[in-house]
């Protein structure tokens, strides 16, 4: 009995340290070198003599950025390639402004579970989970809404004035993969014949669903 505890206890540990986003630090700061060709998990660490404060800073984020775009929205990133100080260190933000009906389109987050504040507007957000029920609210300014690791999930200003939310993420690059995006543009192509029959729709549909979202030259 107390071996079989035992071993409970230490599955347990084991999976907490697996479950976490990101790796823990081994040293205090990890600044990321972007310019190496090393291939790890993450980055790799720049000469500890040559770190600067400028590698913890990113002003980004200060200011609303264009929503004069297809969806009427617009994401700003302040992740470890935006501050190579974040390396190794399992946060980053992100800033999203919306014009009136603008929308963050479905879209997943593979590393990271996402929290968002609402600096001003008011929201309709959501996700989905696997059960395929979703968990949907209006949030307005001040308040808060979570969205679970790798959850389809979405925001929505249905106001007749300009939003903006500040996110948070468990990860210093969380990744995301926008659904349409990924399916109608992905390069190479999804076959036609996959999304067909994946959507029930015709030919004609797909491949006008991908000229619209098909990357800009």
């Amino acid at each position: 009995m107390k071996r079989s505890l035992s071993l409970l206890v230490v599955t347990l540990a084991l999976f907490s340290a697996i479950a976490t986003a990101d790796p823990e630090p081994l040293q205090d700061v990890c600044v990321a070198d972007l310019t190496s060709v090393v291939k790890v998990n993450g980055f790799p660490c720049k000469d500890a003599a040559k770190v600067n404060a400028t590698d913890f800073f990113f002003d980004g984020l200060a200011k609303p950025g264009a929503t004069n775009n297809t969806f009427g929205s617009l994401v700003t990133a302040a992740n470890v390639q935006r501050i190579p100080g974040l390396n190794t260190l399992g946060v980053s933000l992100s800033r999203i402004d919306y014009a009136p009906g603008g929308l963050n389109p479905p879209h997943t987050h593979p590393r990271a579970t996402e929290i968002v504040f609402v600096l001003e507007g008011q929201l309709d957000v959501g996700f989905i989970t696997t059960a395929n029920v979703l968990i949907s609210k209006t949030i307005k300014t001040g308040e808060v809404f979570a969205f679970p690791k790798g959850l389809v999930h979405f925001q929505k200003n249905n106001g007749k004035v300009p939003a903006a939310v500040i996110a948070a993420f468990n990860s210093q690059l969380p990744g995301t993969q926008s659904i349409a995006t990924t399916l109608f543009a992905a390069t190479p192509p999804v076959p036609d014949n996959v999304l067909t029959k994946a959507f029930q729709v015709g030919t004609k549909e797909v491949e006008k669903i991908k000229s619209r979202l098909a990357p800009k030259k």
